[in-house]
């Protein structure tokens, strides 16, 4: 636990010590300091630290950086263009975003958020990363991680060792903890905020599947994302990602991905990977409501109540069966499907996971194994070529793994799935990435197999099903 917790019920005392030196009272005067001309010293306890973040900021302000992305994106001219009525030609634009970043391993490596630089992993654009100093490097992608809205980047130092910020994943924050939010807001330059730690585990914020976020009153603006959210040792205890606002600009409920993603995603990078590989339980579920709670005999509504359990997954094979409450796991209370598959996600693959469960009227514990998600079906992902109305798509099976790496519902069913549409006819067609192929012609597609036999099929004229959005929408495509 760090030291730096109750600052503010010392203040009234700091300012009595700050104005008065004789303990005997301003009687004389030559005790009365000289307060035009202060002595600026570096605080040596907590209490003294409440009189300025100066030398927090000194220490963590260097391993700040800019992120500044740019890249070519291609776009409708109608962008409310109707599936059934095909496309116009589109153009390309070029659109760039400035975000922030941490410096967090000396020969350059820097955390941000995906977001700063999507479409960059395409090869369509390039990011530049701007220092404290003002020098500038261009930066390559390690890691580009999507679901937790991180991108793990490398500049080339030359051999040159970079200020570096700490990931600490170890500190046991609790709302009401002093935090600064670092970054660069509105492209204005380097600037620090300060405040508290509002609220923790927020998972019911709609920002993504995975995530348990920090919520801080710290004023987060448009620029500041991918900037450090960083404690009073000056340490990163998470990543500054989005804001709440009516206006688009802080309102005091920012949120941050904690400093266990951070590392997670890091170390995934520095160990060569290109992807992180996080277990999966293999639940859907509801969150428990009141009247849900009621139904159940509970007295309060917590939990999510268990609706399908994948076949063979960990869950399956530890005994959680449908209609079983999933209250916490590994001790972490669990109020909604992202808030357990952050739980078990953060661990690592092989780990044995205490989970707690509500079965009838008696509560129980089973054991967990942290496994990846089955890619089963095989990842089959290829490009359709061919005068087809595919041409151009990028398509997967369907498996527990690629919906984990897309954020998709892995119990839609086995399937095709549309993942990109690059130039071609598809383009035009009205796919996006996203849709479920479900028939052609009439046939049903099951496989990325099935939908090539399809495809290459003598014809012009074709019936196609897609699924998007839980609604199928059948239209006759002409070559």
């Amino acid at each position: 636990m760090k030291t730096m917790r109750n600052f503010r019920a010392l203040l009234p005392a700091l300012v009595l010590l700050a104005a008065c030196s004789n303990p005997s009272g301003p009687s004389n005067a030559q005790s009365i300091p000289d307060l035009a001309q202060p002595t600026r010293r570096a605080p040596s306890d907590p209490a003294s630290m409440k009189a300025s973040f100066s030398p927090v900021v000194k220490k963590a302000a260097p391993a700040v950086v800019n992120v500044a992305s740019r890249r070519v994106v291609r776009q409708r001219v109608d962008p409310f263009w109707d599936f059934f009525m095909g496309g116009g030609a589109p153009r390309e634009q070029v659109q760039g975003s400035l975000g922030s970043g941490a410096i967090v391993r000396a020969d350059g490596v820097i955390i941000t958020n995906h977001h700063n630089i999507e479409g960059i992993v395409e090869g369509n654009g390039d990011i530049t990363v701007q220092l404290a100093d003002r020098r500038e490097f261009p930066a390559t992608v390690l890691l580009d991680d999507p679901r937790a809205d991180l991108a793990v980047l490398k500049i080339d130092t030359k051999g040159e060792r970079l200020p570096v910020m700490a990931i600490d994943d170890q500190e046991q924050l609790e709302v009401g903890d002093l935090v600064l939010a670092m970054g660069n807001p509105f492209g204005v330059g380097q600037t620090v905020t300060n405040g508290i730690v509002s609220a923790l585990a927020r998972t019911d914020v709609g920002a993504a599947d995975f995530g348990s976020y920090i919520q801080t009153d710290a004023a987060i603006n448009p620029g500041n994302s991918g900037g450090p959210l960083v404690d009073m040792d000056g340490d990163l205890v998470g990543i500054n990602t989005f804001i709440i606002s009516r206006s688009g600009s802080s309102s005091g409920v920012g949120f941050a991905i904690p400093a266990a993603v951070v590392k997670q995603v890091v170390n995934a990078a520095l160990g060569g990977g290109h992807s992180v590989v996080r277990p999966w339980l293999g639940v859907k579920g509801q969150a428990v409501t009141a009247e849900i709670a009621r139904s159940l005999g509970m007295t309060a509504p917590r939990g999510v109540l268990v609706a399908q359990v994948y076949p063979g997954s960990s869950a399956d094979r530890a005994g959680l069966k449908e209609g079983d409450v999933i209250l916490s796991i590994d001790g972490q209370a669990v109020n909604d499907e992202g808030g357990g598959a952050f739980a078990i996600g953060t661990h690592k693959v092989g780990d044995r996971v205490p989970m707690q469960i509500r079965r009838g009227e008696r509560d129980q514990t089973l054991t967990v194994r942290a496994e990846a998600a089955p890619d089963t079906p095989a990842r089959d992902e290829r490009v359709i070529k061919g005068r087809n109305p595919f041409d151009g798509a990028t398509v997967v099976n369907l498996s527990p793994a690629v919906a984990q790496d897309l954020g998709v519902d892995p119990f839609a069913g086995r399937g095709v799935l549309i993942t990109r549409i690059g130039q071609g006819y598809a383009l035009n067609a009205g796919l996006r990435p996203g849709d479920f192929v479900r028939e052609i012609n009439g046939r049903p597609i099951n496989s990325v197999a099935d939908l090539n036999a399809a495809v290459t099929a003598q014809g012009r004229a074709w019936n196609v099903t897609i699924e998007r959005q839980g609604q199928r929408i059948t239209a006759r495509l002409v070559t």
